[in-house]
């Protein structure tokens, strides 16, 4: 597979990333295992997790797998904190629970570092040089070789990347930004992507495939019963994307997957890897077979003409003051 540096960074990884936001939880031990012997031996290296996926089961079955079943020198292993089980408060951005989690994340995973280490999301209530600071001592600290942060808009990215740069040598330049990305949500287009291209922040989309939606699988009201789709829990997380506007994005994917001679997942999954400043979208898949079906996209790179189309199908309503300020 082919590899990418990893923003503006000599960090490389490869250009398709495995997720486990469902391990511990809908992916036992050996389906997980499954998927991270598939995804090496296919030449994948970076594996995306969080503190709080499966309450931490993700990370302790990531790091069960690695060494015995996957060399751990093989791969790049990003994961996240800030997010808390509080309703009151949502993200914990302080210096202090940043630092524990990140402890406690690598005590799961079995090393004594993290390649990528991620805040979740931005903390409003914590002052955000408070924030990047834990993620300054957690690089000089040796516990994360890189650092990044997640679902940051686009002022809190361009802020947070501003103050990092503002202090070279000193800080830790932000390598990565993880963000849902797809044909069906291309809001990071509107301030997030530039903010990042412009500071050297490479992006990780999550959720490439429109949360499962643009694999077709749901199209004229299909509702698979081993779909997250049908599933309890999952059910409200694929919902938001089954409205008309994506069944006529989803139409135009099947459209031309079929002119392609290809499935409609590997050209959901091309169109987003080779988006201007994107590193690696991160696959979230279910098991090896469907794996297997997002990694044959590394053969295929869309016609021209093909991308201008989706990207027309597709296009989010940017106006004042995005584009063309002065002609409205």
């Amino acid at each position: 597979m082919e590899q990418r540096h990893l923003g503006r960074t000599g960090l490389r990884v490869s250009r398709i990333g495995l997720g486990t936001l469902t391990w511990g939880r809908d992916t036992d031990e050996h389906d997980a295992a499954d998927l991270l012997k598939t995804f090496w031996e296919a030449g994948g290296t970076l594996v995306d997790t969080a503190d709080v996926y499966g309450d931490g089961e993700a990370e302790y079955l990531l790091g069960q797998l690695m060494g015995g079943l996957v060399p751990r020198r093989d791969l790049v292993i990003s994961t996240k904190a800030g997010s808390v089980p509080d309703p009151e408060r949502r993200f914990d951005g302080s210096r202090g629970h940043l630092l524990s989690a990140l402890d406690a994340s690598l005590a799961r995973l079995g090393t004594d570092h993290v390649d990528v280490w991620h805040v979740h999301a931005y903390d409003p209530s914590t002052p955000l040089d408070e924030t990047l600071q834990a993620l300054d001592i957690a690089v000089a600290s040796g516990r994360a070789r890189y650092a990044g942060v997640s679902n940051f808009c686009g002022w809190q990215l361009a802020k947070a990347a501003t103050w990092q740069l503002a202090a070279p040598g000193v800080r830790a330049r932000l390598a990565s930004t993880q963000m849902e990305y797809s044909l069906l949500q291309r809001g990071v287009e509107r301030e997030v992507l530039p903010a990042a291209v412009d500071t050297g922040i490479g992006i990780l989309p999550s959720s490439p495939l429109g949360r499962g939606v643009l694999t077709g699988k749901y199209r004229n009201d299909a509702l698979p019963p081993d779909s997250r789709g049908a599933s309890e829990h999952m059910a409200p997380f694929v919902a938001p994307y089954l409205d008309d506007t994506a069944s006529r994005i989803v139409d135009a994917v099947t459209t031309a997957a079929d002119g392609l001679a290809v499935t409609a997942l590997q050209v959901a999954l091309a169109w987003v890897r080779d988006r201007p400043g994107v590193a690696a979208p991160v696959v979230g898949a279910r098991n090896a077979r469907q794996l297997t079906a997002a990694l044959s996209v590394e053969a295929l790179t869309l016609p021209d003409e093909i991308c201008r189309a989706l990207d027309d199908v597709s296009a989010p309503v940017h106006r004042y003051p995005d584009h063309d300020w002065s002609t409205l």
